[in-house]
């Protein structure tokens, strides 16, 4: 079984950047998909961006296309969220998971490994 943890989140001003990292140890993370969902307070987690385990497909919801990067090195175990122009609506607690499947799914419940989740903030 794959453990994640989450790291890289903060406070930050409209506009700015962050970047996330979910690391991972256990089970064999080079043959998992891995993806970022988030979660605003009174709202449902929510897909963010997936990478398969190669590497070779990203998937991304709408609302941060163009300005987010889903990235992964296997060598580091280790994934990567690139946050630029961040608004105020993206705040929320990012939380990165892990599935055995080659296929990247937008469905929380798919995924077997979370991580304890990262906070990100921005204010206005």
């Amino acid at each position: 079984q794959v453990q994640l943890v989450e790291s890289g989140g903060g406070l930050v001003q409209s506009g700015a950047s962050l970047r996330l990292s979910c690391t991972a140890s256990g089970g064999t993370f080079s043959t998992v998909t891995v993806a970022w969902f988030r979660q605003a307070p009174g709202k449902e987690r929510e897909f963010v961006a997936g990478v398969t385990w190669l590497g070779d497909s990203t998937e991304y919801e709408d609302s941060v296309k163009g300005r987010f990067t889903i990235s992964r090195d296997n060598a580091k175990n280790t994934v990567y969220l690139q946050m630029n122009s961040l608004k105020p609506e993206d705040t929320a607690v990012y939380y990165c998971a892990a599935r055995r499947s080659r296929i990247i799914t937008r469905v929380a419940a798919a995924y077997d490994a979370w991580g304890q989740g990262t906070q990100v903030t921005v204010s206005s």
